[in-house]
């Protein structure tokens, strides 16, 4: 139940989500930050969507395969509810309530732009989804990375060596321009919220300007009250 996700608790842990294109370095860029914040003793865990909870990494299992988008666009968007779901009440929630900061590789943003504006989900749909997973529990700040397509996927190619594309990076060049037009979208949308970082550059440059992100949304006096007070 949505009530159950505490969402408004003292020294609650602080909430971040990373989001982008494939290639864009979101896992690279969440250890570094973790490492930042270890260093200054904020305890923090990375975890990802699709997954992150058992439960979770199953239908993880199931989605990259391709069989979500064998069932379709809406029912593909309920696997992704339903490993949210479990994530949510498993993982995120308990680690907030105890003050543990949360550095998520995808979340809601990603459903809005790879199941919304390029799978054309209704967005009543989506909004429904949202209020039965996820209720009130929003990110503090969602660290957007952009980059060209054509360098994302160059990257993407790489990392992933001899192995077999997932169900999204077998997407032809015109899907994932959708999706950063999408991702672009929602920075402008929700500025208060999201930080857009160029994400061409080296790993060492855009870490430095993550943790600017970080440090003025989260880590200066007047940001921390108005975060303990949303």
């Amino acid at each position: 139940m949505v009530e159950s996700v505490p969402v408004d608790v003292s020294n609650r842990g602080r909430f971040i989500t990373f989001e982008g294109g494939e290639g864009s370095g979101k896992s690279t860029q969440i250890k570094l930050l973790a490492e930042r914040l270890a260093l200054k003793n904020l305890r923090a865990i990375v975890t990802r969507e699709p997954g992150g909870s058992p439960g979770a990494e199953i239908i993880r299992h199931l989605i990259l395969s391709g069989m979500g988008k064998l069932l379709g666009a809406e029912a593909e968007t309920m696997l992704f509810a339903a490993a949210r779901d479990d994530h949510v009440h498993s993982v995120i929630a308990p680690a907030l309530a105890q003050g543990v900061w949360v550095l998520c590789d995808r979340f809601a943003d990603s459903t809005r732009a790879y199941q919304g504006k390029v799978g054309h989900v209704d967005p009543k749909l989506l909004d429904a989804l949202e209020r039965v997973t996820i209720g009130a529990l929003k990110p503090d700040l969602t660290v957007i990375l952009d980059l060209p397509v054509e360098i994302g996927m160059k990257r993407a190619a790489a990392r992933r060596g001899n192995e077999a594309p997932d169900r999204f990076e077998a997407e032809d060049i015109g899907f994932h321009q959708k999706l950063r037009e999408a991702y672009l979208q929602i920075a402008a949308d929700d500025p208060e919220r999201c930080e857009l970082i160029d994400a061409t550059g080296a790993p060492e440059q855009v870490s430095a300007n993550v943790w600017n992100a970080v440090r003025n949304h989260l880590l200066t006096p007047s940001r921390r009250v108005k975060a303990r007070r949303a």
